[in-house]
């Protein structure tokens, strides 16, 4: 019973140092499993419709880059923002879209993954179908995202 008790105390100071940001321990594997990070809702200021995110693990000394689901309800998008280290968006289900500075929307699909170079204002999100995505995002300095104004509708519906 005391070994179960000090696996689950493990188990729970490992997530919550996940969620926090903090470096993982370095003495072996550490499995945070499904289902037990908390989702935060996407905020209004940085997206348009409803928007779920679900941190599966921070940034870190190791690995500095960080990797969530994004998950937009048909129509939802993110505003414009660029990456100071890069993104990689890997579709997970869904069909979405997504849109370089000047450059025509792309169509996504499920399978679909995108490589948004350093500096490269983007924006992405759901088309009229819901879309989640991994999002896994490089960190320089501190920083991931830099957000920048809101995606119109007519950019949205552009081709």
């Amino acid at each position: 019973m005391k070994t179960r008790l000090k696996q689950l105390v493990g188990s729970l100071v490992i997530a919550q140092a996940c969620v926090a940001g903090a470096a993982e321990p370095v003495d072996g594997q550490q499995i945070v499993r499904a289902g037990t990070t908390p989702s935060v809702v996407g905020p209004e200021a940085t997206f348009t419709g409803r928007v779920r995110v679900e941190q599966l693990w921070p940034a870190n000394p190791q690995i500095t880059a960080s990797g969530a689901y994004v998950t937009f309800e048909p129509g939802a998008r993110s505003a414009w923002h660029t990456h100071p280290a890069g993104q990689r968006l890997v579709v997970v289900s869904g069909v979405g879209r997504t849109q370089e500075w000047g450059k025509p929307v792309q169509e996504l699909r499920a399978g679909d993954v995108v490589w948004c170079p350093p500096g490269v204002k983007h924006w992405h999100g759901a088309s009229p179908v819901a879309m989640t995505h991994l999002a896994v995002s490089g960190t320089l300095d501190g920083k991931n995202v830099e957000w920048m104004e809101k995606v119109s509708d007519a950019q949205y519906t552009s081709r």
